[in-house]
């Protein structure tokens, strides 16, 4: 079974392909994040747990969301985790958490895909996405063949800067800078809802037809990026960027 979590796309995408390659079930997350329901699942196919990278490692989100879950079955776990450059030592972290759901490791498949971290970095333009997106599937492709043959993915090179990064990092990450209060609906905003149907956490509602922010964003970014006007700002961080949606997988014919 191929569950996975996603804010703008990309492991939707990774998620989608990798599930209609092995004929098997795919599971949003997502959908029981924001329900607040614990996960019970049964799969006697492997796990694929498909997600973003937040601060070199799996989304505290997803990782919770593991935790809390009953997954019966196989105890094989795989993970594909998305990222705007690298996963740092995310896979010493996933090791663990294996080992203390009683899962066997099956690896780490680190894939780069367009960045959505619109609250920080450079986002693509359309043309480059679509470039790096066909760059980077056929490691999706070849993940599932591993996953289909029973083999573990190859380790994934960790240097002595990935192991501080993720480390060092990823606990001032979340204290400092993921934060709801830098979002703001502009004069473009028509009340449509879709930041409020897209937040995983209910971090966004509205309040006489304008987006408020709360406590709970985990910075997924698929507020701001899949707003259809184009009508949330970060701070001034995201002016005059490009607005990213990662397209579904669709199979050539």
């Amino acid at each position: 079974m191929v569950v996975y979590y996603s804010g703008t796309g990309n492991s939707r995408y990774a998620a989608q392909l990798i599930a209609r390659r092995l004929g098997d079930e795919l599971i949003n997350a997502a959908s029981f994040m924001k329900a607040g329901r614990r996960a019970e699942l049964k799969s006697d196919k492997p796990w694929v747990f498909v997600s973003p990278t937040y601060g070199w490692r799996i989304p505290r989100i997803f990782e919770a969301f593991i935790r809390d879950g009953r997954f019966v079955g196989s105890r094989q776990a795989y993970f594909v985790m998305t990222c705007g450059d690298e996963t740092g030592n995310a896979c010493a972290r996933l090791k663990k958490l294996c080992g203390e759901l009683g899962f066997d490791y099956m690896g780490l498949t680190e894939a780069v895909m367009p960045e959505n971290y619109t609250a920080m970095f450079a986002v693509p333009d359309e043309e480059k996405a679509a470039e790096i997106i066909r760059r980077t599937t056929p490691l999706f492709e070849r993940a599932a063949e591993l996953v289909a043959a029973g083999q573990p993915f190859p380790p994934v090179d960790v240097s002595g800067l990935d192991r501080f990064k993720t480390a060092a990092f990823n606990p001032p990450f979340y204290a400092f800078f993921v934060k709801s209060k830098a979002f703001r609906a502009t004069e473009g905003c028509v009340g449509c809802g879709t930041c409020e149907r897209v937040c995983p956490t209910n971090a966004v509602r509205l309040e006489n037809g304008r987006p408020v922010w709360g406590a709970g964003c985990t910075h997924c970014m698929a507020c701001i990026n899949l707003c259809p006007k184009q009508a949330i700002e970060y701070g001034k961080a995201s002016a005059g960027k490009p607005r990213y949606r990662c397209p579904e997988y669709v199979p050539e014919k």
